[in-house]
């Protein structure tokens, strides 16, 4: 068996958005918490416990922002996204794409489908991006002929 072209198991990831996201979460909590601590003595408990669910309702949003990561290892890929993760076996992508425009590459899957990849996009610098998924077409090509 040859060796792949770039050393697995890998993880791509926007780790500027997450170091700049996850501090910003941790704040909104805070805030809020000072906030509804601050509150005038007018409002009621249910008012001060709401404005703390808003702070983590809106820091639970900053985590989902900054979830996306794409790995591989030996086995296949794991494209985790916003909402959703979903396992891929090498055989099952056909392609990746990453057209000029496009926020993040796109996977072409053996069923006709196509899968986001957001954990490589174009928000944390185009040629990283491009690097990314140019090193993430390799490996499926390389993993196509094994």
């Amino acid at each position: 068996m040859s060796t792949p072209p770039v050393e697995i198991p890998v993880t791509w990831a926007p780790r500027r958005t997450r170091v700049v996201l996850l501090p910003v979460c941790a704040l909104l909590v805070a805030l809020f918490v000072v906030l509804a601590m601050l509150l005038p003595a007018s409002w009621q408990l249910n008012d001060r416990i709401m404005m703390i669910a808003s702070g983590v309702l809106f820091a639970g949003v900053g985590l989902m922002l900054a979830r996306p990561r794409v790995s591989a290892d030996a086995e296949g890929v794991t494209v985790v996204n916003f909402v959703r993760s979903r396992r891929l076996a090498w055989a099952e992508i056909v392609r990746v794409n990453f057209r000029q425009g496009d926020p993040w590459a796109t996977l072409d899957l053996a069923d006709g489908t196509s899968l986001a990849a957001v954990g490589i996009q174009s928000g944390v610098g185009k040629a990283q991006a491009i690097a990314d998924a140019r090193a993430l077409r390799d490996l499926v090509e390389h993993h196509a002929q094994v």
